[in-house]
């Protein structure tokens, strides 16, 4: 039941952040930083897609994929479209991943020490859903701020 429930609020919330992206009136103010918003939300959408496609796609679902960090950071202008484009993969990547997973691996340890530590499948996907939704809250935040 858990994998159903965390894949759901994947779904969900990366629907969520599609739909943000989708909702800046003007492309060009997807790469806005001003003042104290350092992260454009095209730079915030990258960053996540770059996160779950690795963490999930790859480790969980066994897809293939290069990650490339320092993009997802530093890179600009990369076209609304294109930006939606990678976001609707993500999600069907993730979904495949996480519904293709075995449920028994959530209480075993997942196979990467991201924070120096041993932790669970569980524990780990409920860390990138919380990442998710942090993120998703500041693209929203950007969106209102700056996309005028």
């Amino acid at each position: 039941m858990e994998v159903k429930v965390i894949t759901h609020l994947f779904e969900r919330d990366l629907e969520r952040l599609l739909s943000e992206i989708e909702s800046y009136s003007r492309e060009e103010n997807l790469w806005k930083v001003d003042g104290q918003v350092s992260n454009s939300a095209g730079n915030l959408a990258l960053h996540l897609v770059g996160n779950l496609k690795h963490f999930i796609g790859k480790e969980i679902g066994g897809f293939d994929y290069q990650r490339d960090r320092e993009f997802e950071f530093n890179g600009k202008d990369v076209p609304k479209s294109e930006l939606i484009d990678q976001i609707q993969t993500c999600k069907n990547v993730v979904i495949v991943s996480l519904e293709g997973m075995d449920k028994s691996l959530l209480g075993a340890d997942y196979p990467l020490e991201v924070f120096g530590y041993k932790m669970s499948y569980y524990y780990f996907l409920l860390h990138l859903l919380a990442h998710l939704n942090y993120h998703l809250g500041q693209v929203n935040y950007h969106r209102r701020l700056l996309d005028l």
